[in-house]
């Protein structure tokens, strides 16, 4: 697992008008979390996060957080717990950390990859459906995975594979239940084609087009008798 070094600092003030002037200064709010224990709130610049999360880790990166601003906060040993980002421009709003340690047992989750093409897409013209697209699992910091590949080259048409047939990297262990499916292959729907008409038989725009035509007709004809003089 990736390990990088991020700067930050301690936040003394607090409120969405001290959030916002620090956005403004390419800065983001952040809080880091232990246990029970109370938040420290710290600053980190945009720009410094977003090359920490660069990696093939990505969010899962194991981030020291080098802390200046207050000689009583000592540097922290991090994983990412929640961005929050702007829903239309996808900006960072505000961080959340987890404080760890790397001899510690954590509960991460990791992206589920497929590896290879089933031979039911390849030779029988199936479709390969991704059920889970992540895992949860347990294990050290230092061996979080930076994802979970599945051969699935053998997968036939009406096929699946459940999260037991998962062989965990080791010192991983995986924790959803053994009979998930994960991956499946899917006959190719094949969309029926529409029934041609009965011989004779009139399409309903043809039938709604007569009915209209019959509809003037008969204003037309109403209106001429209405012309005509009454018969004494």
């Amino acid at each position: 697992m990736e390990k990088v070094i991020l700067k930050a600092k301690v936040r003394t003030e607090t409120g969405k008008r001290v959030a916002k002037d620090l956005r403004n200064k390419g800065i983001v709010p952040a809080n880091v979390y232990k246990g029970s224990k109370g938040a420290t709130s710290l600053e980190v610049a945009v720009k410094d996060l977003l090359e920490a999360i660069d990696t093939s880790a990505g969010e899962n990166v194991i981030i020291t957080l080098k802390i200046s601003g207050d000689a009583a906060v000592k540097d922290k040993t991090v994983l990412i717990k929640e961005i929050q980002r702007e829903p239309i421009q996808d900006g960072i709003l505000h961080v959340d950390f987890n404080e760890i340690s790397l001899t510690e047992m954590l509960k991460v989750n990791v992206p589920l990859s497929a590896k290879g093409e089933p031979v039911g897409v390849k030779v029988d013209g199936g479709v390969l459906e991704h059920v889970m697209w992540e895992l949860q699992v347990e294990c050290l910091p230092t061996d979080i995975p930076e994802k979970i590949d599945i051969d699935v080259s053998n997968l036939k048409v009406g096929e699946s594979l459940h999260v037991k047939d998962i062989v965990a990297p080791e010192g991983v262990k995986i924790l959803n239940d053994g009979e998930l499916i994960t991956m499946s292959v899917k006959a190719k729907k094949i969309e029926a084609p529409k029934e041609e008409l009965a011989e004779g038989a009139e399409s309903p725009e043809l039938i709604r087009k007569k009915k209209e035509e019959g509809t003037e007709e008969g204003a037309e004809a109403s209106k001429e008798a209405a012309k005509e003089p009454k018969k004494e």
